[in-house]
């Protein structure tokens, strides 16, 4: 006996072929190299942090995470290359605080990390360090407090750029203490704080892991960290807040963003090698010794922390009248 295939289920088959190289592709994810787009130079400490993580976390994928720098324009640079790859978990950002303040500061963006990116996980923070010139004649908050309001305008803040993350903790500073300091921007980190060691300006926000050896040789004078919680890296230090600023926090943190479309169970899978490099002893005492807090939360409370943060410094731009060209 013949048996006769019906037109209708020769599309079906055509269909079911058709879908089985993408189901497959699906299933085996990741089947080449991932590329990790970090939006600063080598050497420095987010540069550092995807680094030690990408190690073990390509590992658990079975795969090799390619580090690929693209610095400039305050992450704008990685962020458009990122938001305009394939939406197949190959290439991730490194997405930072900086992309939460750009929307505050730019009227052309190419990107917007909510609409252009699916969050993966927070990898972690770093606070910010309030560090005064050995010479000024301040040893605490309150005493930084009362010396701007006796020299309103007199005393001089660095930060590593005129829209910078540190620029913006200033700023809140100056909001939430009610003082007036005179803002001197720089290009960059390093040579802002040539800068205040030298006594050209007298405090500076400052991320920990760099300022604490500098602290720690005698160079600068820490006031307190701009962290919700005291850092273990230097318990001793007081935080802002607990030192008269109720409720300051100033933090610059790092995570792991993919282009919007992609697959929750991509997603998913490079949320679990994320979180469970993380987790690693090795990784923590790390990073821990560079001054990260260490956090990898799940994608849903990742993305509505990054949601937050675009009002919470969009506040802060408009009050101090932000401009990039500052």
């Amino acid at each position: 006996m013949r048996y006769m295939i019906s037109p209708k289920h020769v599309s079906f088959m055509l269909l079911t072929a058709a879908l089985m190289p993408a189901a497959q592709a699906a299933q085996a994810y990741p089947v080449r190299p991932l590329r990790f787009v970090i939006p600063f130079t080598p050497g420095g400490g987010a540069d550092n942090l995807a680094r030690v993580v990408s190690v073990p976390a390509a590992v658990a994928l079975g795969q090799p995470i390619v580090i690929d720098n693209r610095a400039g324009a305050g992450g704008n640079i990685a962020a458009e290359l990122a938001a305009k790859a394939a939406a197949d978990g190959y290439t991730l950002l490194q997405g930072n605080v900086a992309h939460t303040i750009a929307p505050s500061l730019y009227r052309n963006l190419n990107y917007h990390i909510v609409t252009d990116f699916t969050a993966v996980t927070q990898l972690a923070s770093i606070p910010f360090l309030l560090a005064v010139n050995p010479s000024l004649n301040a040893g605490s908050v309150k005493d930084v407090i009362a010396l701007a309001q006796s020299r309103p305008g007199q005393i001089n803040c660095a930060s590593s750029g005129g829209s910078s993350p540190s620029r913006l903790a200033m700023e809140t500073f100056k909001s939430m203490a009610n003082v007036n300091l005179r803002h001197i921007p720089y290009k960059g980190a390093a040579p802002a704080t040539t800068d205040l060691i030298a006594g050209q300006v007298q405090m500076m926000f400052i991320t920990i892991s760099a300022a604490l050896p500098l602290v720690r040789s005698g160079r600068l004078k820490a006031i307190a960290t701009g962290s919700a919680k005291r850092s273990a890296l230097a318990p001793d230090i007081p935080t802002i807040s607990e030192s008269g600023v109720a409720g300051y926090e100033a933090s610059t943190w790092f995570g792991v963003n993919v282009a919007k479309g992609t697959a929750d169970s991509v997603v998913r899978t490079l949320h679990r090698a994320f979180t469970g490099a993380l987790k690693r002893n090795d990784v923590q005492e790390r990073l821990a010794n560079q001054g990260f807090d260490i956090i990898g939360n799940t994608p849903e409370v990742y993305a509505e922390y990054i949601k937050a943060e675009i009002p919470k410094w969009a506040k802060v731009v408009r009050a101090a009248n932000i401009t990039v060209d500052q």
